[in-house]
């Protein structure tokens, strides 16, 4: 065109742009820019809105956020360009600048006296719900309702996910049902959202509702559905969701395939995962991870640093994430110098600095191997300023180790940190109680009562038949309870039998030995599997799900269940995954 002669218009360069936008060419656009500069037209709102577009979805927003500074005039097409950049764009978890910036924007958009459409209310709702930002989303909630934009489609998708992405989950349900037409991504997203915050079995009955009015999942439906099965361990769900994605011919899509991959990890099937990673036509970091997290949370810390290895020889390079997964992995087998060799390579090798969980991470790595006192000082030399996620890491560890002295001053940080977490007060009070200090563990159980926070109530569940059962300590609620009882009672004598004793130092309450006894007996994960052994057929591995960590009692009586029942027993907590056979456990009773 220019070789002819002809003459560039505004339009041209816009449409330019915009192809160079599609396919983030970036230096081809940087030198489109060049050009409208020399022919003048970089003041053209048209013009300058197409080179803001561009930058930012070519990924520099620095550049993009410049242009947009620089511009003497900005239409809606311009805020909406720069605003939806970051929210597409920039990890604003990780750096949460560009999301303050692109609330800045939005409010300076208000005072110009510029008017959002739902596209600009979609993207700034899309950046609220990344960095959870719930006060600011609903103050954007109000100005949607004002400027009728709540019926939309594309902002009532945005509300649910922002409620969702904030633990609203109420009032993202109501949302959703206030919507007045659902298409695939606003039920994705209440599916989504359910199972992102623990709600996995209305998840799976709002997927099966999609499926009966004939909608189409899409692999976002797909891979969200298979995270809820995965919270819950439904694995049997997961499976017959499986079935669907190779029907509909979405089984070899990273997105599902990474999502299939974590559904098997965590249902106890890690050596199903590991064929799914193995049978993937294409793979990114998110695979490598996923199955390097596998791994890791079922005790096989060698090869989840073989498949770190494996990956690096790949050219795949390692995100935050797997790091994550590489130090839990390193933690839960003892390998204590490889653990901390990896930590130092994350800046040194790879240039990832290290975020808080990783510094958890070489917590719970020492402070597991019992070098309490090396966990303490690493987090007072920490870079970054500690949180309530490390130092309970120490105290989880003092309570292993039974070191009262460190446990109470992780114990006064987390408290300090989150006065709230019942979990904290717990671990204090049964470090007292493990030592027979009675006293102080019924004073810290007081001081909770003061603050008004609850326990948070031990619970084991099981899937049987596509149904749940779930049981609570000493729980009489099932309608098999005297089944349930007698197994469970002929199971102690049988087990006591072979050799097992009841550790009544996790029976927390000063109390006669046989009431220790009686009340260990009934933890939630035994009667879950007394449920297990007489609701399946014999071979099949029993697989429960613990909300809380496994006690040391229950563990030791699972190793000698499954020698005695010569049955598989499967057990997730809330920390790893255990796997008993013949009498022993996957994890070498290091946990």
């Amino acid at each position: 065109m220019q070789q002819a002669g002809l003459k560039l218009t505004h339009f041209t360069f816009g449409s330019v742009l915009k192809a160079c936008s599609s396919v983030a060419a970036q230096e081809q656009g940087k030198q489109i820019h060049g050009r409208v500069i020399k022919t003048g037209f970089e003041s053209d709102v048209y013009v300058g809105s197409a080179i803001v577009d561009m930058y930012a979805k070519c990924g520099s927003l620095e550049d993009a956020l410049t242009m947009f500074y620089n511009m003497p005039d900005q239409n809606v097409v311009t805020w909406n360009a720069m605003i939806a950049g970051i929210f597409q764009v920039a990890d604003v978890e990780s750096c949460p600048k560009y999301g303050e910036q692109a609330l800045s924007i939005f409010r300076l958009m208000q005072r110009r006296g510029m008017k959002p459409n739902h596209f600009t209310f979609s993207s700034i709702l899309g950046v609220c719900s990344s960095l959870a930002f719930l006060e600011n989303g609903k103050q954007i909630h109000v100005h949607i309702i004002k400027s009728n934009f709540e019926l939309d489609e594309f902002v009532g998708s945005a509300l649910v996910d922002l409620y969702a992405k904030c633990g609203e989950v109420e009032d993202a349900h109501r949302w959703f049902y206030k919507m007045p037409k659902q298409d695939i991504v606003s039920w994705t997203t209440m599916i989504a959202g359910y199972a992102q915050n623990g709600h996995g079995e209305d998840a799976l009955k709002l997927f099966r509702q999609v499926l009966r009015e004939g909608m189409k999942p899409d692999q976002f439906t797909l891979s969200s559905i298979l995270g809820a099965s995965a919270s819950i361990a439904a694995e049997e769900q997961g499976k017959q969701v499986h079935t669907h994605t190779i029907k509909v011919g979405f089984e070899s899509l990273v997105v599902v395939g990474n999502a299939l991959i974590g559904m098997y990890a965590k249902c106890g099937s890690v050596d199903d995962a590991c064929t799914m990673f193995g049978g993937m036509p294409k793979r990114d970091v998110v695979s490598w991870t996923v199955l390097i997290s596998g791994y890791a949370q079922h005790g096989r810390g060698k090869e989840a640093l073989r498949i770190f290895g494996q990956m690096q020889e790949e050219g795949i390079k390692p995100n935050h994430i797997t790091f994550v997964g590489v130090l839990y992995a390193c933690s839960h087998v003892g390998l204590v110098d490889e653990g901390c060799r990896y930590f130092d390579s994350m800046t040194r090798d790879h240039g990832i600095e290290p975020k808080i969980e990783h510094y958890a991470c070489v917590v719970d790595l020492l402070g597991r191997a019992g070098r309490l006192d090396e966990a303490e000082q690493f987090i007072n030399e920490m870079k970054l300023e500690s949180d309530a996620v490390v130092w309970r890491a120490l105290l989880g560890a003092s309570r292993i180790h039974g070191n009262m002295d460190i446990g109470k001053r992780a114990a006064k940080r987390v408290i300090e940190l989150e006065p709230h977490t019942s979990g904290t007060y717990v671990l204090l009070s049964n470090i007292y109680a493990s030592s027979g200090m009675w006293d102080d563990a019924t004073k810290v159980r007081n001081m909770m009562k003061d603050k008004g926070v609850k326990k948070e109530p031990g619970l084991s569940w099981i899937e049987v038949r596509k149904a749940f059962h779930s049981f609570a300590v000493g729980d009489r609620s099932h309608p098999q309870t005297a089944s349930i009882y007698a197994k469970l009672e002929s199971l102690m004598e049988e087990i006591k039998e072979a050799g097992y004793v009841p550790n009544t130092n996790f029976a927390l309450h000063d109390v006669e030995q046989d009431q220790k006894e009686t009340s260990l007996a009934h933890h939630s994960e035994k009667l879950a599997i007394a449920f297990g052994l007489i609701s399946t057929s014999h071979g099949m591995p029993i697989k429960v799900i613990k909300n809380l960590r496994v006690c040391g009692d229950c563990h030791s009586a699972s190793k000698f269940i499954s020698r005695v029942s010569r049955r598989e027993i499967v057990l997730r907590d809330g920390n790893r995954f255990h796997h008993f056979k013949d009498g022993s456990c996957s994890c070498g009773d290091y946990w």
